[in-house]
This record gives structure tokens, sequence and C-alpha cells, in this order.
């Protein structure tokens, strides 16, 4: 129901977007999110966008990291910036998740997502 691109090796310090397009089920004016899963590590929030727009970044995204949407398209983007090695990880995009820290309202709805490798 979402299909993520985008991603790739990069340099540190370098740029990326991703973009994501859900289908009209999953997108139908609900708040969207982009989400990573670092190495050995649990999936993590990285920024919110709401339907009207409103947004919210997890700390290690703010100041670098964008997020959009464009609900004519069902799209939603992630615009990074001045990318990290730690920034690497498999990046997907789903609902926003009332449960920040666990995600559990999301289990089973995860689609593939797209790698990003930050080299240093």
């Amino acid at each position: 129901q979402v299909v993520e691109s985008g991603g790739g090796l990069v340099q540190a310090g370098t740029s990326l977007t991703l973009s994501c397009t859900a289908s009209a089920l999953r997108f139908n004016l609900n708040a969207m999110a982009w989400y990573r899963q670092a190495p050995g590590k649990q999936r993590e929030f990285v920024a919110g966008i709401g339907s009207g727009g409103t947004t919210d970044y997890a700390e290690s995204a703010k100041g670098r990291f964008t997020i959009s949407r464009d609900n004519s398209k069902r799209t939603v983007d992630l615009q990074m910036n001045n990318l990290k090695p730690e920034d690497t990880g498999v990046y997907y995009c789903n609902l926003w998740s009332r449960y920040r820290e666990t995600l559990k309202d999301l289990r089973g709805t995860w689609g593939q997502g797209t790698q990003v490798t930050v080299s240093s």
C-alpha cells in the first residue's frame, strides 16, 4: 500500500530525497510519517506530517530533514540534508503512529522500505 524510493549510497554531508507513494486507502488525508531502522536497532520515528501540514521531527532529524506531502499525488517526501553515517538504515513510510516508542499500531503494515547508506 506504500512504495518507498530514492535511497542510495551517499557520502556524509550530502543530500538525498526519499519519496513515498501511498494507495488512496492508505493515504486518504491521514497523517503520514517516515521511519528508519538502522542495522541491529529497532525501527524508529524520523518525521511526521499531518493532513494539514503540521510536522514533527525526531531530535536527530531536526534542522537537517524536511518532510512534505502532496495530497493530490498521494506522496510524502523526506528531504535529507547534511547526511551523517548514523543516518544509515532502511527508511519506511507509513501512517503516523500513535505510539512513538513501540509503533505497535503499525505492526504488519510495513512496506519494503528504501536503503540509505551514508559513508564517512
